[in-house]
């Protein structure tokens, strides 16, 4: 009863569309004109995933997998809502949707096995007199039955659901006549056209209750024929006579594999091109439908030579279910993408074995080639420096021009002869520091006789660092990966595209003197940093330096890979009532107005209650007025003032500008207790001369950085002797605070025995396990 009252909503939501039409032909799609227009140049599919974003019209073929439960009776009602909605979602964003579905005959057997059973049970019943019933059996249900009594059902089902977001429907079944018929083929094309027209929905499916068998010799024929044997072929002949820009083929599978699914080597294919179909391993079909794989690949490349772009994927899952379509129009890198355009360079993911390969070569050189690679690195910077500023200079000019970029993201952006000087001085600290890196001994236990025990230091393996603006952070990172033996995956900003392929270059010529050049790997396709995300089982550890909203998409994205790095660097300064007033206005001066960009400089500031209406509180207010600094007041400082700066928002704010809160606490601890609820556990500072409170502050704060006297702004892989850094962790486990080249490695385990020695673990061994620790000599290394 629910369903046909929604239908009759739907059938008057049509009537009222289709009246609104005649008023205004184009009335519900004139907002949208400007983003999608009408028509495209078709006979071309688009070449990067980047530009599904840009299309317009989109058929989405459900497969019987993704629409029937998995006992093969019935719908799966919860994927078909998130499905409808998201096909809603795009359909009210100005795109034209068609729907290819599956269904019918689960939908009609689910049906016609109620009627059966209840009919049998009530000829039993009047047959025998009694309540007992006999076991009963359902007969095998022939398909074009059920498809005849499931039909109806699954388009009220369809109506229901898109009328929940003011969507119209419409059903369409076809058969292969009717595209092989030219005055069929022409009233299917015009019914569909004006259907579109009226923001309708067209649901298509194939007339499974009297479709006919395939033609014999006319299966994928040219772009112009097209046997249709299953929802895969209806759904390409579908898009191509529709001129569509994008057909999405949602199955059971995540999309299409080098190698049947589920096989120890099966590789997913992110972008699958036409002359690759020779080197794949088909398997066996899905559980239900009655097309596989190879119908869908030969379907996608019959649809893509007529123009239209494809993405096989998975329909299914539960995790992605819900946005699955939107992700694939949005670019992101969803299943399988049949592109025609090849690119010349490796794909990220042939990038990143690469990179991993040549970082275990990489990591078995000699302590001295690494530390060699990366002196000749630093020579080139200064030998190559005309080029490297002749590059730059083309992305200043780039950046300035479109007046996109914030002046202090201009200011990182650039280069200049004196900033290449001191890349290379601080990548001569890291080639030094770089020879008692990779394979040094950390500990060594003698557990039995003839059996020795090492911890030894190895790389973490694939690194992939994401930043912006600044380019010379790339010859610092790879540095820093050189020394450590890991491998680099590289991925910068666009307005730096010039001098980061310029860095790379002579960062892959020093590689090369030892024969490890694709250990360090510079990403310049098409990938948007949340594709590079999933790469979960090819990275392991992910750097993003960057803005603290970079930092945070990463985080966010980065569900099966570890990152290192902050998302805010709310850093506090704590003025204590026993501080030096000279010492106090220089460290403020510092952490502040050095560098307000920095994600180590001073957002808050924190003042003892005694300081307040003094001389020493006024000479600080006096210096941040003459070096601009826009005031926020704290709550408690506000409360204090007749006429007070705008009162803070929140006191959790990263400025990154010449702006700063004030707020004033009564203690030491009353300090410690803020920067524990508002600060980001970056860097927090105290100004005092009575060394018990400092020590005290330095033993109860736990942030990654605390200072006693000093700037916020020493907190920095450069100052703290680092040679360089890949960034500030705020994490609590690994690396935290400025992370130089300890920070990029981890250990192992090594245990050398005779091969007599076995281990004994039962309650009365007799086994005598030593445990004893033998002096460890480190390497100097001056």
């Amino acid at each position: 009863i629910m369903l046909r009252r929604l239908a009759l909503c739907s059938r008057f939501k049509v009537a009222t569309g289709s009246a609104l039409s005649r008023i205004s032909p184009h009335f519900t799609r004139a907002a949208s004109q400007a983003k999608f227009p009408l028509t495209r140049t078709h006979g071309k599919s688009f070449a990067h995933r980047s530009e599904l974003k840009h299309a317009k019209r989109i058929v989405v073929k459900l497969g019987s997998a993704v629409v029937t439960r998995g006992d093969e009776c019935g719908l799966a009602l919860g994927r078909l809502a998130s499905i409808v909605e998201q096909v809603a979602v795009l359909q009210n964003q100005g795109r034209e949707m068609m729907i290819v579905t599956s269904g019918a005959v689960a939908f009609g057997k689910q049906r016609l096995r109620h009627e059966i059973l209840l009919s049998q049970s009530v000829r039993q019943a009047l047959h025998s007199g009694q309540n007992q019933l006999k076991e009963m059996s359902v007969p095998v249900l022939e398909a074009r039955a059920c498809a005849a009594a499931g039909q109806s059902g699954l388009m009220a089902l369809y109506e229901a659901m898109f009328t929940q977001y003011s969507t119209c429907t419409a059903q369409i079944l076809v058969t292969n006549l009717d595209f092989h018929d030219d005055q069929k083929r022409r009233n299917l094309n015009s019914t569909l056209h004006e259907l579109l027209r009226m923001n309708i929905v067209p649901i298509i499916n194939t007339n499974d209750a009297v479709v006919p068998p395939p033609e014999p010799n006319s299966d994928l024929q040219g772009v112009n024929v097209i046997s249709i044997k299953d929802n895969d072929s209806l759904a390409a002949r579908l898009a191509v006579e529709m001129k569509a820009d994008l057909l999405i083929a949602l199955s059971d599978v995540e999309g299409l594999y080098d190698s049947p699914p589920g096989s120890d080597d099966a590789k997913l294919i992110d972008i699958f091109y036409p002359g690759d179909q020779q080197s794949i391993t088909y398997g066996t079909k899905s559980r239900v439908g009655i097309g596989g794989m190879e119908a869908k690949v030969k379907a996608a490349l019959w649809a893509l030579q007529g123009g239209t772009s494809v993405v096989i994927a998975n329909g299914t899952h539960p995790k992605v279910t819900g946005h699955v379509i939107t992700d694939i129009v949005e670019g992101k890198k969803v299943g399988t993408f049949f592109s025609e355009v090849k690119p010349a360079g490796p794909t990220v993911e042939q990038q990143t074995e690469m990179a991993r390969h040549g970082g275990r070569v990489l990591a078995a050189l000699l302590p001295e080639q690494r530390s060699e690679i990366i002196c000749h690195l630093a020579d080139l910077l200064t030998e190559k420096k005309d080029d490297i500023l002749a590059a730059n200079k083309k992305d200043m000019e780039v950046a300035v021009s479109g007046g996109k970029l914030s002046p202090p993201m201009l200011k990182r952006l650039s280069l200049s002869t004196a900033k290449l000087n001191s890349l290379a001085i601080g990548l001569r600290q890291i080639a030094v520091s770089s020879r008692d890196s990779v394979g040094q001994v950390l500990r060594r236990t003698r557990v039995a006789n003839n059996l020795e025990l090492e911890q030894i230091t190895v790389p973490i393996g694939v690194l992939l660092v994401i930043f912006e603006s600044r380019p010379d952070c790339l010859p610092q990172v790879a540095a820093l990966a050189i020394a450590s033996g890991n491998a680099l995956l590289l991925k910068g900003g666009k307005e730096a595209s010039n001098t980061n392929q310029t860095l790379h270059q002579l960062t892959q010529e020093a590689l090369s003197i030892h024969g490890v050049k694709d250990a360090v790997q510079l990403v310049s396709t098409h990938e948007e940093v949340e594709d590079l995300c999933r790469l979960d089982k090819m990275i392991d550890l992910i750097i993003p330096r960057g803005s603290s909203q970079l930092v945070r998409d990463i985080q966010r994205a980065a569900k099966g890979i570890p990152v290192l790095g902050h998302s805010e660097g709310i850093c506090h300064v704590y003025i204590d009532s026993e501080a030096s007033v000279d010492k106090a206005i220089k460290i403020i001066r510092d952490s502040k107005c050095d560098y307000p960009a920095a994600c180590n400089a001073m957002e808050t500031l924190l003042v003892h209650r005694d300081l307040l209406r003094t001389p020493v509180f006024d000479q600080i207010i006096d210096m941040l007025r003459v070096e601009r600094v826009k005031i926020h007041a704290g709550p408690r400082f506000a409360s204090y003032l007749t006429f007070s700066p705008s009162e803070v928002k929140s006191l959790r704010t990263e400025y990154g500008d010449l702006e700063c809160c004030i707020e004033v606490v009564d203690s030491m601890q009353e300090a410690i207790d803020h920067i524990h609820k508002y600060g980001s556990s970056h860097t927090d500072v105290i100004v005092t001369e009575n060394e018990e409170t400092a020590e005290q502050f330095l033993q109860q704060l736990d942030s990654a950085c605390v200072f006693w006297n000093a700037s916020t702004r020493f907190s920095d892989g450069y100052r703290f002797g680092l040679g360089a850094e890949v960034g500030i962790s705020t994490a609590r486990i690994h690396a935290r605070g400025p992370v130089g080249l300890e920070g990029l490695l981890t250990t192992k385990w090594v245990l050398k025995g005779d091969g007599h020695t076995v281990a004994d673990f039962s309650e009365q061994g007799s086994m005598k396990y030593i445990h004893e620790n033998i002096p460890v000599i480190q390497r100097s290394s001056s």
